[in-house]
């Protein structure tokens, strides 16, 4: 995973579900202002949003390929790998996680 996402400093302080989310949530949004030498965060955002989009398509179609490969654990890596992405994307983007909650309780 990028960073070798033990995730950029994700503590190993037994977080679980939403907890550790949050946090990478958390740390990304930090990269984008704190920058760390040799992180591949930095990188994302140093290249812009198209290199972003391009690693979210490239992360999205991993994830259909090791779903068609039935491979549980391929799968459960690539979607972290695309959240991962896809959180970098948001950050880019300005929309926080509870602009995503809000969105799916209104889906409900």
């Amino acid at each position: 995973m990028p960073d070798n996402i033990n995730i950029e400093n994700i503590e190993s302080n037994g977080k679980i579900g939403p907890e550790i989310l949050k946090e990478l949530y958390e740390v990304i949004c930090d990269r984008k202002i704190n920058r760390k030498e040799g992180s591949y965060t930095n990188y994302l955002f140093d290249k812009g949003l198209d290199k972003i989009l391009k690693k979210v398509g490239e992360e999205a179609s991993e994830v259909i390929i090791a779903a068609k490969n039935r491979s549980f654990e391929e799968v459960k890596y690539e979607i972290a790998d695309l959240i991962y992405h896809l959180f970098v994307l948001m950050v880019e983007q300005g929309v926080k996680l509870e602009d995503i909650y809000e969105e799916l309780r209104s889906r409900r």
